[in-house]
């Protein structure tokens, strides 16, 4: 096992303790800490698909992580103006 296979694997664990904490953010009473939450876990889940794909060569991982860091923050912002009432 090479030294590049061993930290991605510990980023792995380290992502999925992040997304955890993400899901604990996400579900806290205010709306701005659930936008907080769910952009940090879409980001986290996008990091955690190209470590896959690098690890177990898997193709289609690099689009679904793509097409997460576009349709992430565009989401966020749509949901913060809808919120805000469109001024």
């Amino acid at each position: 096992m090479s030294i590049l296979l061993i930290s991605e694997y510990i980023l792995l664990a380290a992502l999925a303790i992040f997304a955890v904490a993400c899901m604990r953010i996400a579900t806290r009473k205010t709306i701005g800490m659930g936008l907080v939450g769910t952009s940090a876990l879409s980001i986290a889940v996008a990091v955690i698909l190209i470590i896959v794909q690098n690890i177990y060569q898997i193709g289609f991982c690099k689009d679904i992580a793509t097409a997460l860091v576009i349709l992430g923050p565009v989401g966020t912002i749509a949901f913060a103006r809808v919120l805000r009432g469109w001024k």
